[in-house]
């Protein structure tokens, strides 16, 4: 734990370290504790949202029979 005023000579220091190693830092003010802490990265595949596509059962799709509807060649 540092000082406010610890925090204020050393700030670019203190942020460096914290993004390097990740480890927050708590800091002492009027008495209160406050911390610094980085943000952890969302991942852009974790970020989207499920969409409701399909309402029937997937295992249906694999056994329909689509021969009729088959007008020709690729």
């Amino acid at each position: 734990m540092i000082s406010a005023t610890q925090l204020r000579q050393n700030v670019y220091k203190v942020l460096d370290e914290v993004l390097a190693t990740g480890v927050p830092v708590e800091i002492k003010r009027r008495g209160k504790i406050l911390k610094i802490v980085p943000k952890k990265k969302i991942s852009k595949l974790n970020q989207l949202k499920k969409h409701a596509c399909m309402n029937v059962d997937p295992e249906s799709l694999v056994h329909m029979d689509w021969s009729k509807e088959w007008k020709g060649e690729i």
